[in-house]
C-alpha cells in the first residue's frame, strides 16, 4: 500500500501588535477609535476548542476600512479559561492585521496608538516566533 503524506504550511501572512492596557475592551476599543480614527465594532468571540480541554473565547473586535481588502482584528489575550497566547501573559491585547499594509501607514498607527493614555506598551511582534502562534490562525 502506498502512502501518501500532506505537508500543511500554516500562512503567517499578518502584523501583530501587542498592547499592554488595563482597560476592559470595549473602553480600550473606543480609545482606539477615537485616536486612530477607525472603527472597530464588536465581532463574534473568537472560540479555541481542544481535544479533551474546555472550549476557550476570548473577546474580538474588527475594523475594515472601505475601498480595501485589509481586516484589523483588535482580540483580548486573555479569555474565560487561559490566555490565546500563553508565552505573552504580561500583553492584555493583540492587533492582528490581515492583508496588505506599508510600513508608513503601520508606523502610522502604531505612533497613533501610542498617544492614547491609558495604553501603557504598543510593540510591533513577529508571529512565526512565538510557541502559540497557531491560536491566531482564524
Amino acid at each position: 500500500m502506498i502512502k501518501k503524506f500532506l505537508k500543511l504550511e500554516l500562512d503567517f501572512n499578518f502584523i501583530l501588535l501587542a498592547i499592554t492596557s488595563q482597560l476592559k475592551d470595549y473602553r480600550l476599543c473606543y480609545a482606539i477609535n477615537k485616536y486612530t480614527e477607525t472603527a472597530f465594532r464588536k465581532d463574534e468571540d473568537l472560540t479555541l476548542a481542544f481535544k479533551n480541554a474546555p472550549v476557550k473565547y476570548f473577546s474580538k473586535y474588527l475594523y475594515c476600512p472601505e475601498g480595501t481588502e485589509c481586516e484589523f482584528y483588535l482580540i483580548a489575550n486573555k479569555g474565560n479559561e487561559g490566555y490565546l497566547i500563553p508565552e505573552m501573559k504580561e500583553t492584555d491585547y493583540f492587533i492582528l492585521i490581515k492583508e496588505f499594509i506599508d510600513e508608513e501607514d503601520l508606523d502610522l498607527l502604531i505612533s497613533r496608538l501610542r498617544l492614547v493614555n491609558e495604553i501603557q506598551v504598543v510593540i510591533d511582534i513577529d508571529p512565526s516566533k512565538l510557541k502559540s502562534k497557531e491560536n491566531l490562525i482564524f
